[in-house]
């Protein structure tokens, strides 16, 4: 794999407790990796659900080998939140990872 492809610096979460402003414990999302990825735009589609319109966006997200990422994640990047929806490894040649995502859903 070329390393100039890899050209996204993401961060992929796990839920995770954080802190409120009172400093108690509740769920939210915390940093699992940062790594480099190479973001690849599928398909999008807009629909219409419970009187107005969505969008979602069909993304694959290339990162390098590792073998401790599950679907129950999820990656961003720019402000951008990704659901992971398939984790699928190059076990070949063992050098990335293809995650596939997708993104909106919702209005805006």
């Amino acid at each position: 794999m070329r390393a100039g492809t890899l050209n996204r610096l993401v961060e992929i979460q796990q839920p995770g407790d954080v802190k409120d402003k009172l400093g108690q414990p509740v769920p939210g999302w915390v940093r699992f990796a940062r790594p480099w990825a190479n973001i690849r735009t599928v398909n999008g589609r807009e629909y219409a659900a419970a009187d107005s319109e969505r969008s979602e966006v069909t993304t694959s997200i290339q990162i390098r080998y590792r073998d401790d990422i599950t679907t129950s994640m999820r990656v961003v990047h720019r402000g951008v939140v990704y659901k992971i929806h398939a984790v699928l490894p190059d076990e070949a040649g063992r050098e990335c990872v293809y995650l596939a995502c997708s993104n909106g859903g919702s209005n805006g």
